[in-house]
Order: structure tokens, then C-alpha cells, then sequence
């Protein structure tokens, strides 16, 4: 896996200057769907990494945000979750939390995630055997998971664009008070994983196999833990694009309560 590992790092770093040039320019925006917008920086730096993946991996597919989806790839083992700009909206408003995130599935598992916040050239990256590490400003560091149990003293990662009040509640029953808000999903991942936040829960099906396959690595070879909101895991490379049954990725201490908790207020979800 080291290979691959080090040719989506490379892709990421570059998908992430094309991403900075339309960045320090007008960018031209449009509309995929109800709140769902796509810039001129997406769709290149989105060419360039199915390309590069392509001539790299002539035998794998590739599923990736901004490319059709024939569903040829359902018929392979190793599949290729790419977003060329996860956080499209902060890109837009120009708060830098955007960020190139890159998965491989093997057989329907989360195998390799880079994610790549290009603004602070700041990188997240594992796979299994190897661990999670961060690289910024000429240095590489281990990441491990937070190991607080006190749920008082832990901060959940939510969303900059999207506020739910359930989640709210949710935070209120565990005890939960404080909040860290981020743009991107790869980089809350990463937030969880370097022990700045414990606890990241999206309770719709807004998010994408290509959202958390890369972020998913990440987090679990820090020691932390994703599953949607009944425990089950995310499996990838399935028809269904979106994750239907919501997501909760933590340090993995409260996980189990998290989703007693969840259920408590949402009992037809248990079924």
C-alpha cells in the first residue's frame, strides 16, 4: 500500500495547487442541485486526478464527485473515492476550509485516505500497517485519537454550513458542551484524529461514499472509530452513492453511548 499511498499524496498536493490558482481569482459558480454548488476549480483539478489515477491504476475504477457514475466499477475489488474539493462552499465565501480528499476501497473496506488542506499545506494521510500522520511546515507527526472518557471535557466538529438541532440534543443528553466548527468533512475527520475535537455526528444522507472512505482510514488507524448511526459500517463501493444511514466517527471511548443515545430519540432507526 505504501505505492499508492505515496501516488495519491503526490495527486492530492497537486490537485491542491490547481484548486489554490482558481482560488486567488474570480471564481464562476454553479448549481448541481438544490445547495449543491460546483466551481471551474472542482472540474479541474477533478480531470487531473481521474487522469493521473487512470494512467497509475489502469485497472481500478475510480468514483469520484464530479465524474458519471456508470456503475462499471461495482464489478471490481479496488475502487478509487476522490472529491476533488470537499468544502465547496467555503471555497465560495473564502475561508480557506477546503480541502482534496483521496480513498481506496478493497473489497467494499476503506483501505488508504489522504486528505490535503491545501491553504496551510497541510496533509492527513494512512493506511493500515503504516498509521495516521500529518504533515505541515517540513514535519511528520503520528496522530493518535484523544483519550478523554468525560463527555464535559469533549468537543464535538460540526458542520460551518449546516446546523441541526437534533445533533444539538443529542450533545445536551451526552453532556457535551463544547463545539469546534469546521467547513470540510475530511478535515473534521482529521480534527478527531489529531485529539482537537472526540465526536462528529451527521444524522442525514447528505454525505458520500467519496466524503468519508478516505477520511474513514484516517481516523480508524489513529485509533478512532466510524460507523452510521446504528453501529453498522460504512461499506463502500455500493450502487447507492450516499450514505443513507448517517454517520458517527469519535475517539471511540463514548461511541457506544453515542449511539444508545441516537437511538433513544430516533427508535424506528433501530429497526
Amino acid at each position: 500500500m505504501e505505492k499508492e499511498l505515496e501516488i495519491a499524496k503526490g495527486l492530492a498536493r497537486e490537485a491542491g495547487r490547481i484548486l489554490l490558482e482558481y482560488y486567488q481569482s474570480d471564481t464562476q459558480v454553479q448549481w448541481k442541485g438544490h445547495d449543491d454548488p460546483v466551481t471551474a476549480a472542482d472540474r479541474a483539478a477533478n480531470e487531473m486526478l481521474v487522469r493521473e489515477l487512470h494512467r497509475q491504476f489502469p485497472h481500478d475504477a475510480i468514483l469520484s464527485e464530479e465524474f458519471p457514475d456508470d456503475l462499471s466499477r461495482l464489478t471490481n475489488d479496488r475502487v478509487w473515492m476522490v472529491d476533488p474539493m470537499d468544502g465547496t462552499k467555503q471555497f465560495i465565501e473564502r475561508n480557506s476550509e477546503f480541502a482534496v480528499m483521496i480513498g481506496l476501497a478493497i473489497e467494499g473496506e476503506a483501505k488508504l485516505g489522504v486528505v490535503y488542506h491545501p491553504s496551510p499545506d497541510r496533509m492527513f494521510y494512512a493506511a493500515p500497517g503504516i498509521g495516521t500522520f500529518v504533515e505541515e511546515k517540513w514535519t511528520t507527526k503520528r496522530l493518535r485519537v484523544g483519550s478523554l472518557s468525560d463527555p464535559s471535557k469533549m468537543t464535538l466538529a460540526m458542520s460551518r454550513s449546516h446546523h441541526s438541532s437534533k445533533v444539538d440534543l443529542i450533545c445536551e443528553m451526552l453532556g457535551v458542551t463544547q463545539r469546534l466548527r469546521h467547513g470540510s468533512v475530511g478535515l473534521k475527520f482529521g480534527l478527531i484524529a489529531e485529539g482537537r475535537a472526540h465526536l462528529y455526528i451527521h444524522l442525514g444522507m447528505r454525505t458520500n461514499q467519496w466524503d468519508t472512505c478516505g477520511p474513514e482510514v484516517i481516523l480508524r488507524e489513529a485509533g478512532g472509530v466510524i460507523t452510521d448511526i446504528t453501529g453498522k459500517p460504512l461499506i463502500y463501493n455500493r450502487p447507492e452513492l450516499h450514505n443513507l444511514g448517517g454517520i458517527v466517527a469519535s475517539n471511540g471511548v463514548i461511541h457506544d453511548r453515542i449511539l444508545e443515545t441516537i437511538a433513544a430519540l430516533q427508535p424506528e432507526r433501530r429497526k
